[in-house]
């Protein structure tokens, strides 16, 4: 069996939630808290990826980021970056396609506390900053956890969006959906098992975990 892709697969998916983690905690409290009249919009563009086709987005980025527009020519001409057919790329579309499966639970656990929470920090003279990483976070644990291991497992299953925009290169694009998808293709059913039990296994156990833990299942049992 070939383990490349599987490393691959877990390098993006490392990569995509940790900047994915970054970036979802203050566009989630922003959704949480913001009276802004921009909100639906935004949140709607958040969302967006849980209904639109992951070809869609794929085809957006890869015209986006081809070196014959406006965009990708400039980050090739100027940056030397190509984004298009490479592991940058497949962060990017990855990151942008996981996203909401990051934001909407933070943002849902934020939504969750009660007001009163948030205002006897700052009676107490605590900043929204200090507030947010002291008080606010370490009471959403169950749905910090929630999205990261989402965020994770939805990056490992991605293949619309990395086909489009990464391509099949051998260590360098083709993470393990696409192999599942070549075997299948060369009629290889024994190899494309191996890597897809694999996958299933390794997501059964991350999803299983995760509800084990929020579901206060360990504490249950040595009651």
């Amino acid at each position: 069996m070939d383990w490349g892709p599987m490393i691959l697969t877990a390098k993006l998916a490392m990569v995509t939630t940790t900047i994915l983690f970054v970036i979802a905690i203050p566009l989630a409290y922003w959704l949480a808290y913001s009276q802004s009249r921009i909100k639906p919009v935004v949140k709607t563009l958040v969302s967006m990826p849980l209904v639109l086709p992951p070809t869609v987005l794929g085809f957006y980025l890869l015209t986006t980021f081809s070196p014959g527009n406006g965009l990708g020519q400039w980050l090739q001409e100027y940056l030397g970056i190509q984004l298009i057919f490479s592991f940058s790329g497949l962060v990017i579309g990855s990151v942008i396609y996981s996203l909401p499966f990051m934001v909407n639970p933070i943002q849902s656990g934020l939504s969750s506390l009660p007001v009163s929470l948030s205002e006897a920090s700052y009676v107490l003279g605590k900043s929204k900053i200090q507030t947010l990483f002291h008080i606010l976070l370490p009471n959403i644990k169950p749905s910090l956890l929630t999205g990261i291991v989402l965020a994770f497992a939805h990056t490992v299953g991605e293949f619309g969006v990395v086909l489009m925009i990464g391509g099949n290169i051998p260590d360098k694009t083709k993470v393990v959906s696409i192999a599942i998808y070549d075997e299948v293709e060369a009629l290889n059913y024994g190899a494309a098992h191996k890597h897809a039990l694999v996958l299933f296994v390794i997501t059964f156990c991350i999803l299983l975990a995760v509800y084990v833990m929020n579901g206060n299942y360990i504490k249950r049992f040595w009651k």
